[in-house]
């Protein structure tokens, strides 16, 4: 009892830390961009990532996508896509060549999941009218299979999700995509006599549908964006993330848009999405404005169970959140939980709700910077900023974390992606940034709480679980491989227990059949395959 409360006290103490260890770890990767005096949109908001384990050797492994020359957009040997193998002991190997995954064209977002149910982690890269399906064929090689499956390259894609919508075993696709390509004319924005040119404003590019794809197997995709209602809607999409908001069994879609109202695709089964984004609360701030919604996270908070909404903006607009009442409907609860005043003074791409601390308690991660790498010239902003961490407090709110190391790289930083890449329980954050080199964050935190991370294994088809549900005593958490901007996570998931030195692990797979698993001992990665 007294070590119990001595692991609980030192828990309320412990100090979210992170050390950046990426050139000590191999991780030697700078996102070219390849900005031009013109200054084309998607120059800025490039730097997805995808982390999964290629390989299956239990490690997980990172890919970055990367830009290409403008405005060809083809790719030359500095734009190369890049695989990097985890080694283990935190260091990374190049791998790029081997896997056949140089890419082509200017690469913006990914998504990992195994679409073929082979037991291979597969991986999809959106870009900017030219996207690629890889086939992850065993021994280290992908096969590009974006043209016989049927994927198509007509719209400007940032970024994607896989999950099964339909419930048949099969990871189906959905692309969300920005305006067209050339919204803009090759406009000339900012002030002509200051001879100040800047990225124009949202406005003028096309909102654009998003596209969703219906895996049918043997590698064919179906285009089923008009047949599923997701067409009749356009936006300027960001990124996209999926949970079941209602708890219908049934995964949602929610998709962030820039300077435009948000979609919330409910899932009405039959193949059918319903736009309800205004109606449950998502679309827009209590205020009534869009904001430039950029990175996109749907996950449990405050462990009720519901799946909540976190999205990051520009300076001044603040990240707001969306707290479910467990109806499926939203509150905005961007200044209840502190994240107003938190995040109003910085601009966010990558996010993520994380528990650091393994406290039980998901943290809040944003990787900032502006959009305008001019801002400085024109407004009272800042263009390179740190990232930041905000600590759940466990009662409703979240406070800043002093000193976490994350203010030591001031950056343009984009995309973010987590996973514990040593083992050690403890989720580290790789992050990209514009015109130099990426950030491994090291989580470093002492006296972090005891952890247990569950790796799932369907039966029959889904073989990752991805659209399952997990508890852990009043600790939730699902399986999911697309969040943050334009970047995806196929890894196990993470639960931080505390004090707690036993697990029961209760899983809802997609279909509603629960399972019921007593870990043995925590501190582990445990596997569980569907009975």
């Amino acid at each position: 009892m007294k070590i119990a409360f001595l692991l609980i006290a030192s828990l309320a103490q412990a100090q979210i830390r992170f050390r950046d260890v990426a050139r000590e770890a191999g991780l030697r990767f700078a996102l070219d961009n390849n900005a031009t005096p013109q200054k084309r949109m998607w120059e800025t908001v490039a730097g997805g990532i995808a982390v999964f384990d290629y390989d299956q050797d239990g490690l997980p492994d990172i890919f970055f996508t990367n830009g290409a020359s403008v405005p060809s957009l083809e790719k030359q040997a500095r734009h190369s896509n890049r695989l990097f193998r985890n080694e283990g002991g935190m260091k990374f190997r190049d791998v790029t060549a081997t896997a056949g995954l140089a890419g082509h064209g200017y690469s913006m977002g990914a998504a990992a999941g195994d679409f073929d149910n082979d037991g291979l982690p597969d991986l999809f890269v959106a870009g900017v009218n030219r996207n690629l399906l890889y086939r992850n064929l065993g021994g280290g090689r992908f096969e590009d299979v974006t043209g016989k499956a049927g994927i198509k390259s007509e719209e400007w894609g940032v970024a994607a999700a896989w999950f099964d919508y339909d419930i048949d075993g099969r990871l189906d696709l959905i692309v969300v995509n920005y305006g067209h390509r050339d919204g803009d004319r090759n406009r000339a924005c900012g002030d002509e006599s200051r001879r100040l040119r800047i990225y124009c404003h949202p406005r003028y590019f096309d909102p654009r549908p998003n596209r969703l794809y219906r895996n049918l197997g043997g590698g064919a995709f179906e285009d089923v964006t008009a047949a599923s209602g997701i067409g009749a809607h356009r936006g300027r999409a960001m990124s996209v993330a999926v949970a079941d908001s209602d708890s219908d069994g049934r995964p949602d879609v929610f998709v962030t848009n820039d300077n435009m109202p948000n979609f919330l695709f409910r899932n009405l089964g039959g193949g059918k999405f319903e736009e309800t984004a205004l109606l449950k609360g998502v679309a827009l701030l209590d205020a009534g404005k869009p904001v430039a919604s950029m990175g996109a996270e749907f996950r449990d908070y405050d462990n009720d169970g519901h799946p909540d909404i976190n999205v990051t903006a520009l300076n001044g607009e603040t990240f707001p959140v969306f707290r479910n009442d467990g109806t499926g409907s939203f509150r905005d609860a961007t200044f209840a939980t502190g994240i107003a005043g938190l995040s109003t003074g910085h601009a966010g791409w990558g996010n993520g709700w994380v528990d650091f601390d393994n406290d039980g308690w998901k943290d809040l991660f944003t990787a900032n910077s502006h959009v305008n790498d001019l801002v400085e010239r024109v407004e009272a902003a800042v263009y390179r900023q740190p990232n930041t961490v905000f600590r759940n407090l466990g009662d409703g709110k979240f406070g800043a974390v002093p000193e976490s190391g994350l203010e030591a790289s001031i950056r343009a930083h984009r995309g973010a992606a987590f996973a514990d890449f040593d083992g050690d329980g403890r989720i580290d954050v790789v992050v990209t940034a514009l015109g130099e080199p990426v950030e491994l964050w090291r989580n470093v935190t002492p006296r972090a709480g005891h952890w247990l991370q569950v790796r799932l294994i369907g039966k029959g088809g889904n073989r990752d679980g991805i659209g399952a549900r997990v508890r852990i005593g009043s600790r939730h958490n699902a399986m999911t491989s697309s969040s943050s901007y334009a970047s995806s996570m196929l890894v196990p998931v993470a639960f931080g227990l505390g004090a707690d030195t036993e697990a029961v692990v209760e899983v809802r797979w997609p279909g509603g059949k629960v399972q019921r698993v007593t870990a043995p001992g925590v501190d582990r990665v445990l596997t569980i395959t569907e009975d």
